[in-house]
């Protein structure tokens, strides 16, 4: 699978796990999850290459346990615990 369909995979998964997906433009380097008044957003940086969208879409993903337990593609769930061992 290529890295657009990776990431289309990751957010979906965000938006099952209700976390707020906004895409803007924060100058090709920005992106990640937070929470702004209690709920998780993840900002996507459109102006980004696709590499480094997916490599910050995983980042703010991976850590969270909430994914263990919901249908990921192989590819997808083993870059994401592999993050996670790098983290």
């Amino acid at each position: 699978m290529n890295v657009a369909g990776r990431l289309e995979k990751l957010l979906s998964l965000a938006e099952q796990l209700g976390i707020e997906i906004r895409a803007e433009s924060m100058g090709g380097d920005g992106g990640g999850l937070c929470k702004l008044k209690g709920r998780r957003v993840l900002f996507v940086d459109i102006a980004a290459d696709l590499a480094t969208r997916y490599d910050r879409v995983l980042a703010g993903l991976a850590p969270l346990p909430d994914w263990e337990n919901c249908f990921i593609v192989p590819e997808v769930r083993q870059d994401m615990e592999n993050k996670r061992q790098q983290s």
